[in-house]
């Protein structure tokens, strides 16, 4: 018994699935899932995502996995739309905070000049014998400041130095000594 066994006719193979597109749909997945890493993750999910139909494409049918690419690429998308919108919501709370910050230093700073006008109008006064109701110049008080310097508002307002016994007082709203004190209070 001599049988012959027919060739085997050739299996065709099953196409393989794209790995570009599997990684397009997991850094899709994660960008969407993980903000504070999406700007990691969407950027390659886009690349991965054209690169894999692109390849697939070129395979003619030899790859797999178009809807995979196509829905990592959404993902992906979605991931730069989530991403700004982070930013978006995190700029309208710190921006106003920001501001806010920067306008209490520069009232604080102001407040401490004029803590130094009046140390030096005491000192000017008690230096020259002047009574309560004596009013220095700039120039009168300018020795008493380091670097001889007067001290200028750093939020862009005007001095006004006053009689001794009175407070020097700033023309910028809330800038001035008594309004210091009643915060605290």
């Amino acid at each position: 018994m001599n049988e012959t066994i027919p060739p085997t006719a050739g299996v065709p193979s099953q196409p393989k699935t794209s790995t570009l597109a599997v990684w397009s749909l997991i850094l899709g997945i994660v960008s969407l899932s993980i903000p504070c890493f999406s700007i990691l993750t969407f950027i390659p999910g886009i690349i991965c995502g054209h690169m894999g139909l692109s390849r697939i494409n070129k395979s003619r049918g030899g790859l797999t996995g178009n809807g995979l690419a196509i829905a990592g690429l959404i993902t992906s998308y979605l991931g730069i739309f989530m991403a700004i919108a982070s930013l978006g919501l995190l700029g309208a709370i710190a921006i106003p905070n920001f501001v806010k910050a920067r306008n209490t230093s520069m009232q604080n700073a102001c407040i401490n000049n004029l803590r130094q006008i009046q140390a030096a109008k005491s000192e000017w006064a008690l230096e020259k014998e002047k009574g309560p109701g004596d009013v220095p110049t700039a120039n009168d008080l300018t020795p008493y400041f380091a670097g001889g310097k007067f001290p200028v508002c750093p939020s862009g307002g005007t001095y006004t130095i006053g009689a001794v016994s009175n407070a020097p007082a700033c023309s910028v709203s809330g800038h001035s000594l008594k309004d210091f004190a009643s915060s605290y209070q």
